[in-house]
């Protein structure tokens, strides 16, 4: 490819709006151009790195003996009535009525499509397991587009969904699926990490991500660097600490003036947060239903996760409590405890439905709320003084907890999510009516598995791993070219050794983009570094003395002048000498 003849220019200066460097470099190297917020498109030289990103993901897919389909964007309404997501995705989902009435959505996922086309594919267990997978895109109506391609509003991604006869075959299947996408990401150049994940929304059994530890990334994951232990913070567990065991005291009154939080609380009691208990109130909203009324009970020194919660609750979403609604149990706002409430005996029975964290049976003679302003009760004991509904792990892993697996102190990074795998077991399989005949002659359910690699996002996260101040430095795998040719000044053998080079590289194989235009020496050499294409040769006067062309290599500073015969061999070599992780 000409330069002269590529669509699309670099710009010297960012766009205002830019935070992350990926989001900089891409549309400054003329890789994508915004056309509004979180809608871009990908001009020729963005498409070429998506493209060959596209070709690994099709090699590791068919690798594990995946079919390559494609379905459609635009989805039947129905499909997601039947599984109950018309109601409860949200906004995220763009939806869309026809000339005649009909409901549809735009595709954000293809679960339901899968599990209609095996419902009417699949018939009997000759017919599993199978495993198909599309490059498609998708769309999210996202209230804060933002980071360049880490979260827009139209992406394509590559979704994979497997099919089996029961929730044994899948158990054998998806450690191919892991270790394939560990493949993809290590051959993408980047150093990531597999932890275990919440399964959100997609619901299901085990799920695990594939997270880029990043300073800007939205994601936590929590890491126990003894041993190995990973997990999204939404997912995360821990060992709790459980303070030296005391005699039980009796519960008392204690006047708290002007005490507003936990730490006010117990600097005035005389104790460490963890000797107190926290009331947090939710109220849990589904279409359709009147909010639900959740009180959490949970040692002071610990948070909520609202994701276990949720998953407690079975979906829905949280908000917080208003006055009103807590006045209404009979607790008092900021002095509130479950001390003297009448709580639900089970979830759908009468009174306050209460959620106590595991944390306030480690631990004797707290101080918790008295349902009275400006008072606490002292020496209130779990479960001599109160009851709850539900006894759980609600409570938010943090760096510094120690590790559920081998008591380690465990660490928390922010991080980028590059992919994520579900057992999605038999949920959208009961919804669909999704069967087949088993061996005997007997109706049973397919088990679905679902992965997922956004193609967008991981283009952003190699480049937010692999740049410098001057521009991208592309991993040979996913580069748009493999060698960006500069020819430096207009004089008449430089250009025809400079054509010449053109010819013989292609002809050898190697993609080129070759800077033809009238442009400065400094200009050229500055975009070769701002485009990152791994290999740089140089055509000019001075390598025309030295007998050669110059090649370097975008992550080195060294130079080397190779002759003609011998450069694509030399080109070969800088290629296999990239450094990788």
């Amino acid at each position: 490819m000409r330069m002269s003849r590529l669509l699309g220019h670099t710009l010297r200066e960012p766009p205002a709006d830019a935070e992350m460097a990926s989001h900089r470099l891409l549309i400054r190297a003329g890789f994508v151009r915004a056309l509004t917020a979180g809608l871009y498109t990908y001009l020729p030289l963005g498409q070429r790195v998506a493209r060959n990103v596209e070709a690994i993901l099709r090699e590791e897919m068919d690798s594990i003996g995946a079919q390559e389909m494609l379905m459609p964007v635009l989805q039947p309404a129905e499909l997601w009535q039947a599984t109950g997501r018309w109601e409860t995705v949200g906004p995220a989902l763009f939806r869309l009525t026809d000339r005649t009435g009909r409901e549809y959505a735009l595709a954000m996922t293809h679960e339901k499509m899968v599990a209609e086309l095996a419902r009417r594919e699949v018939r009997s267990y000759r017919d599993l397991p199978r495993v198909v997978y599309h490059i498609q895109t998708k769309l999210r109506d996202e209230p804060r587009p933002r980071g360049g391609l880490l979260r827009v509003r139209e992406f394509r991604m590559k979704d994979a969904y497997s099919l089996h006869p029961d929730a044994h075959d899948l158990d054998r299947f998806y450690p191919r699926i892991l270790e394939a996408y560990r493949r993809i990401f290590t051959r993408c150049g980047l150093n990531f990490i597999q932890a275990e994940a919440d399964t959100g929304m997609m619901g299901g059994g085990d799920s695990h991500e594939f997270l880029l530890p990043h300073p800007a990334g939205e994601d936590r994951v929590i890491l126990c660097p003894a041993c190995g232990y990973a997990a999204n913070a939404e997912r995360a567990t821990f060992r709790l600490l459980k303070p030296p065991s005391q005699p039980l005291e009796e519960a008392r009154l204690v006047a708290t003036p002007d005490c507003a939080t936990i730490a006010d609380v117990a600097d005035f009691v005389g104790v460490d947060t963890g000797q107190t208990l926290k009331a947090v109130f939710y109220a849990c909203e589904r279409p359709g239903r009147k909010p639900q009324l959740v009180f959490v009970v949970i040692r002071g020194d610990l948070e909520v996760n609202e994701r276990k919660l949720l998953n407690l609750l079975g979906g829905g979403g949280l908000r917080p409590a208003t006055d009103e609604e807590i006045q209404a149990t009979g607790a008092e706002p900021g002095y509130a405890s479950p001390v003297g409430l009448s709580v639900r005996i089970t979830l759908d029975g009468k009174g306050v439905l209460v959620v106590g964290d595991r944390s306030i049976q480690a631990g004797t003679n707290f101080v918790a709320g008295a349902n009275r302003e400006g008072y606490h009760l002292a020496g209130v004991n779990y479960p001599r003084d109160f009851s709850v509904t539900l006894l759980t792990d609600v409570a938010q892993a943090q760096a510094g907890h120690l590790c559920s697996h081998c008591g380690a102190p465990l660490t928390a990074e922010p991080a980028i999510e590059l992919g994520h795998c579900f057992k999605l077991g038999t949920r959208y399989a009961d919804a669909l009516n999704v069967t087949y005949l088993d061996a005997k002659g007997r109706e049973q359910p397919v088990v679905m598995g679902s992965y997922g690699i956004g193609i967008g996002r991981l283009i952003a996260a190699i480049v937010e791993i692999h740049h410098d101040e001057n521009g991208i430095i592309w991993p040979p795998a996913v580069a748009p070219f493999d060698v960006h040719l500069l020819l430096l000044g207009r004089n008449e053998e430089v250009q025809m050794i400079a054509e010449e080079t053109y010819a013989s590289l292609r002809e050898a194989g190697f993609s080129v983009l070759y800077d033809d235009r009238n442009e400065s020496a400094g200009v050229k050499f500055a975009d070769a570094d701002l485009i990152g294409c791994p290999a740089r040769v140089t055509a000019s006067r001075r390598s025309l003395e030295a007998d050669g062309v110059e090649v370097k290599a975008r992550w080195e500073n060294d130079r080397q002048v190779a002759r003609s015969k011998d450069l694509p061999q030399a080109i070969a070599a800088l290629l296999d000498r990239w450094p990788g992780l």
